[in-house]
């Protein structure tokens, strides 16, 4: 009798043993494909980074237009939260901004440092943005883009009086901001060149 408890025992632990296997099996997975080394007379092609060659003579085609505003919208928040946040510098948004405009933001800056004011901002979101006209200008691929956001924000002095603005009210914001991208360079970044109100 005793002989058919190890039985039961043995069993009962290549059960466990088996579902813990398929469990890891279905979350880990399994190899597919090809696995092994390639050849070498294909090792160079498939090195080559395809998209590398291809950005530069790539239209802007519907698809770009898509994936082109959802990088503009990441890109609209954090130059407007890194311009209006409390600490009046550019730190987040300095790699999205052309010369011109890293100036004018500093300089903007530098005025409310002076005056003792500082920002506040609570950024609701981008309700729309959509290209307003793209048009290639020597080198550079410029797109001018309508965006819409709702933003919470204003302006206080030293003492945290409110100068403008309302911490309470959503404000809608409707700004039109330029980017360009240089069709030549090897770095495919936008960069904000205009803001027009």
């Amino acid at each position: 009798m005793s002989y058919s408890f190890e039985y039961i025992d043995i069993l009962l632990l290549a059960m466990i043993a088996g579902f813990i296997f398929l469990r890891l099996r279905g979350i880990l997975g399994k190899k597919t494909g090809f696995q092994g080394k390639f050849a070498t007379q294909f090792k160079k092609d498939i090195t080559k980074n395809p998209l590398k060659n291809n950005i530069k003579t790539k239209t802007f085609d519907e698809s770009a237009q898509q994936e082109f505003l959802k990088g503009a919208k990441i890109a609209y928040e954090i130059i407007i939260t890194d311009f209006s946040d409390s600490d009046n510098k550019l730190t987040k948004s300095k790699p999205l901004l052309s010369d011109k405009i890293y100036k004018q933001f500093k300089e903007a800056l530098l005025e409310r440092k002076t005056k003792g004011y500082f920002a506040e901002i609570t950024f609701i979101g981008v309700k729309s943005a959509s290209i307003k006209k793209h048009h290639k200008v020597e080198n550079n691929l410029e797109v001018t883009v309508d965006l819409v956001s709702e933003i919470i924000t204003c302006i206080k002095d030293k003492d945290k009086k409110i100068i403008s603005g309302d911490p309470e009210k959503i404000k809608k914001v409707y700004d039109t901001w330029v980017f360009a991208k240089d069709l030549k360079s090897e770095n495919h970044n936008w960069l904000l060149i205009n803001t027009i109100t």
